[in-house]
């Protein structure tokens, strides 16, 4: 019996049960794709735009404009899936205001059934200077209200997050205003640079793992 009967009796087998060598190989690779879902922080409104606590979704913006990808209107927000390689980046812009991102977050890991580890949020922190990217795979909410809804809602902290520093030239009791105001224009110039290292970053998060995109991209 030759080795070429032999395969397309195996074939037949194959064909039999739907399981052609196409669809094998298609559903290898539907397998190996990863889903990440990257929530990017922020305000919904006119008055919000290009303002400091709106950089997760600048960033998110500019991720989707570089991979040709539209929001569009989801629960809880906006979202714009791009694929980069063998992952898939499923980008949130949450409509619930920043206090309550965690109620998106929550909904949208539930209902994709992802682990905590394909989940990054983008936001900005006061913490770090101007331009100061730092992603770290956990860590504590440091006063901020999106970050502390996300683990109230998650029950919690284990989750990365990209902090995009955004300064803190501001008087005591200022910092409401401050990071509800606008960058100013010497920093609005060096956003396209930012936002591309930050973009850069989470593709190196999703395809390469934190450890390796904290050694090549903090900053």
């Amino acid at each position: 019996m030759g080795a070429s009967f032999i395969i397309r009796m195996l074939e037949k087998i194959k064909a039999l049960f739907g399981l052609s060598s196409k669809k094998c190989k298609k559903a290898a690779g539907e397998e190996k794709m990863k889903r990440f879902l990257i929530v990017c922080l922020g305000n919904i409104g006119p008055e919000y735009v290009d303002t400091r606590h709106n950089i997760g979704f600048m960033a998110g913006d500019a991720m989707a404009a570089s991979a040709g990808v539209q929001f569009k209107s989801c629960r809880y927000g906006d979202m714009a899936i791009m694929k980069v390689k063998n992952c898939e980046l499923m980008l949130l812009k949450p409509s619930t205001f920043m206090n309550l991102s965690g109620v998106a977050v929550r909904f949208w890991m539930n209902k994709e059934k992802l682990p905590l580890e394909n989940l990054l949020v983008i936001v900005d922190d006061i913490a770090l200077p101007f331009g100061a990217v730092r992603l770290r795979k956990q860590g504590s909410d440091a006063g901020h209200n999106g970050l502390k809804n996300i683990a109230s809602e998650l029950g919690t902290q284990q989750y990365a997050r990209l902090r995009v520093g955004v300064g803190n030239d501001f008087p005591r009791g200022g910092q409401v205003d401050y990071v509800l105001g606008r960058f100013p224009k010497e920093e609005m110039e060096k956003m396209p640079e930012l936002l591309k290292h930050v973009g850069d970053s989470v593709k190196a998060y999703c395809l390469s793992g934190p450890d390796f995109a904290m050694t090549h991209y903090n900053k």
